[in-house]
């Protein structure tokens, strides 16, 4: 009890995170419906990926206009009130008022920053038939603003959800598997609670589930469990209204989840089409559906005339609002499961010291820093108890957990020691340079593409992390200048991009010019993942990646530079081979008129050549002098003027072989240039030696075998390659870079 009659009180963690849902992302209706959206499709990647199986997700947003909205909940429409006089001026005015409050919040869902789509021109063609505010439709939409309603449906192909565990990782916040040091796309560990939660706010409807489980994609489930649960707020504890298992016949594997809450399509339609366009960029793997339809309208997107005779329209304002769009799987190769590591003494506090003693096995302190943390070797754990003190060699872990002093006296010496080997990498899930280089050239389409991972796994703070990259030039769909887009852990972040690491590094810590690319007119598409087991994010929403950590600065860093060195190798290329075409054409633009020059110049050296035939009355030795001159020209000069003598060697010729020699000199040109280029880049430090498939039949004792081969031949078999064949001699030969040995 407080000095002015305040009690103390506690809250549970689904009331914290319904009072403060800005936190997960929950900002405004808008960001509310987006943010349900993207925790339903992550947590089917995860269900889908945990089997190997390609994920297969469809979303179905429909949205509800007022009377289906009010005949779901059951509550009276404006129309079915008994005292209208209670309602005042709301009910007079009718269903068909405008909403000055509704158009606020659709203003204000405005005001937010607007993420980058990959393709502009599919983004026009979704403003002008799936729910922009141009046109008709977008009329429409804006003078229903009172209609806030969706229902969201996500299904998936993964391994479901127990029957018996439903309620509890649905219906019960700050519970779920995927707590540990690994990687995983979740910010908070909230999933589908907090959709859960924002439903129960804005719309008081439950959340309807359909899962059939199983542990082995080979193994289809035998049963499938419905669900229709509810959440108490106050106790944090799921409250079942109806949790039923029939049999599954079909052997449909996966989980259905539908949830009815409050958003803003209309304002925020371009996130979630921009979310499923980056996040099919990431998993190419994955083949990802969308589609919303708006009110009015029916599950084929047609809007009912006459719903007892089933006809529809196609061509109504409604069904101009709706959306479907397909992202195909482009790949088959799924990233490898992230496996659970052990802390690393670098990453740990006082808390989670105490924590690991009191759970630990462990007899000894040296054997708890050998077996709970990783990165500890048997001599380096020796040092240190002995570092800490006589108490570490007797003292049970148990015990020393009692004791605050000794917890921080190991928490500052595990922070302090650099003996401790790096943390480890299996930790993380990357996507891979495959997958990503998929991903940019289906939704991008550049010109020219590049991309980029690191070696090994660095680390921050005691955690894991690994960047992958890549950097894409031109493509008709992409702007001019720099475009970045952002994953961490394979999660398209879309919001406060400018103060991000990676927008950063690529605007202003990268010289784009040294690299023969022109950072405001070419087309760049930035693209940079980033995983971890903990992604270091900054402010409470954790969209963006501060550029004050060092290591993850320079990480970005290096790699874009490493693919902005692969594209200007290409860019240099194919300068060269501007310039070969642009000398290839002036040369080809002159060759009439040499030709007609050269030609002219020997039709007059024959005509000349032809009036001074010696004869008998000319002096001896001026017919001296001329055969002398003929017999100097007559190994070259008689085959030319004898074939233009004849005909057989004309203008129409001469031009011919002189375009034919342009062609021939730009191809040795380019022949030598590869030729220099290759032997500069594959250069081999090692001697290669090359051994035939099979020894010599007549060595082995088979001379039956060696009834198809001469005995006479120099060669054994012949060996083929994609890129070429050879002979191998019968002895052995070793080919090594200094030359060739017996």
């Amino acid at each position: 009890m407080g000095g002015r009659g305040e009690s103390v009180r506690s809250k549970s963690p689904a009331e914290f995170f319904a009072e403060n849902q800005i936190i997960a992302g929950f900002d405004n209706p808008g960001k509310s419906l987006y943010t349900s959206i993207r925790e339903l499709v992550e947590n089917s990647l995860d269900a889908a990926e945990s089997l190997c199986v390609l994920p297969d997700i469809e979303l179905t947003i429909t949205e509800l206009s007022e009377a289906q909205f009010n005949a779901q909940r059951g509550v009276k429409t404006a129309g079915n009130r008994g005292d209208l006089e209670l309602f005042g001026s709301s009910t007079k005015k009718g269903k068909g008022s405008k909403s000055k409050e509704g158009g606020s919040v659709e203003a204000q869902d405005d005001g937010v920053e607007e993420g980058a789509d990959l393709s502009q021109s599919l983004s026009q063609s979704q403003a002008s038939a799936g729910g922009g505010r141009g046109g008709k439709a977008g009329k429409a939409a804006g003078s229903r603003s009172q209609v806030m309603y969706y229902r969201v449906t996500c299904k998936d192909n993964g391994c479901g959800m127990p029957h018996q565990a439903i309620p509890e990782m649905l219906g019960r916040v700050l519970s779920g598997s995927k707590y540990g040091v690994r990687q995983t796309r979740g910010k908070f560990g909230l999933g589908a609670k907090m959709a859960l939660i924002w439903a129960k706010k804005s719309t008081g409807l439950p959340i309807e589930v359909r899962s059939a489980h199983t542990k082995d994609a080979s193994e289809p489930p035998r049963s499938v469990s419905e669900c229709v649960l509810d959440i108490d707020i106050h106790r944090n504890e799921p409250q079942v209204q109806r949790h039923t298992k029939q049999a599954n016949p079909d052997g449909w594997r996966g989980t259905e989840i539908t949830v009815t809450v409050g958003g803003n399509w209309t304002s925020y339609r371009s996130k979630v089409v921009s979310y499923f366009q980056q996040l099919a960029v990431i998993t190419p793997y994955a083949d990802l559906k969308l589609k919303f339809n708006s009110e009015g309208s029916s599950a084929d997107g047609s809007t009912p005339l006459s719903p007892g005779l089933g006809v529809t329209e196609s061509s109504t304002s409604s069904s101009a609002r709706n959306l479907e769009v397909h992202y195909s799987r482009r790949s088959d190769q799924i990233p490898p499961l992230p496996s659970e590591v052990k802390h690393h003494p670098s990453s740990v506090d006082n808390l989670l010291i105490q924590q690991l003693l009191v759970r630990t096995k462990s007899k000894s302190l040296v054997s708890f820093l050998q077996r709970d943390l990783q990165g500890v070797t048997s001599g380096v754990a020796e040092r240190v108890a002995a570092e800490l003190g006589d108490w570490a060699e007797d003292t049970l872990p148990q015990d020393i957990a009692t004791n605050n002093k000794r917890v921080n006296a190991i928490t500052q010496v595990l922070r302090d020691v650099t003996l401790f080997k790096s943390p480890d990498g299996s930790c993380l899930s990357p996507a891979g340079e495959y997958n990503l280089r998929l991903g940019i050239q289906k939704e991008v389409a550049p010109d020219l593409v590049a991309t980029h991972t690191m070696k090994r796994a660095a680390a921050h703070e005691g955690h894991s992390f690994l960047v992958e990259a890549g950097v894409s030039i031109g493509g008709s769909k992409a702007k001019e200048g720099i475009t970045v887009y952002r994953f961490a852990n394979r999660i398209p972040l879309l919001f406060e991009q400018g103060s991000d690491v990676t927008t950063r590094v690529a605007n202003k810590k990268i010289k784009w010019a040294s690299y023969k690319i022109d950072q405001k007119k070419d087309r760049i598409g930035v693209f940079v993942s980033i995983v971890s087991t903990k992604i270091p994010f900054k402010g409470t929403s954790k969209e963006y990646i501060g550029e004050d950590v060092e290591p993850l600065h320079e990480a970005v860093k290096k790699c874009l530079q490493a693919c902005a060195t692969q594209l200007r190798h290409h860019l240099m290329r194919r300068e060269q081979q501007r310039d070969a075409q642009n000398r290839k054409k002036n040369l080809t633009k002159y060759i009439p008129d040499v030709s007609r020059s050269l030609f002219g110049v020997l039709n007059r050296v024959y005509t000349r050549d032809k009036a001074k035939v010696p004869n008998s009355a000319s002096s001896p030795r001026k017919r001296g002098r001329d055969a002398g001159e003929a017999d100097h020209w007559l190994p070259s000069k008689r085959t030319v003027l004898s074939a233009i003598a004849s005909g057989s060697f004309t203008k129409k010729i001469m031009e011919e072989r002189l375009t034919s020699a342009a062609e021939r000199q730009d191809e040795e040109a380019a022949a030598l240039q590869q030729a220099a280029e290759g032997g500069e880049k594959e250069k081999r430090k090692e001697d290669l030696v090359i051994r035939p498939l099979r020894a010599d039949p007549l060595e082995q004792g088979d001379p039956a075998a060696a009834g198809g081969e001469k005995e006479d031949s120099p060669f054994l078999q012949e060996i083929h390659h994609p890129a070429f064949s050879m002979f191998l001699l019968r002895q052995a030969v070793v080919v090594g870079v200094g030359g060739v040995g017996g």
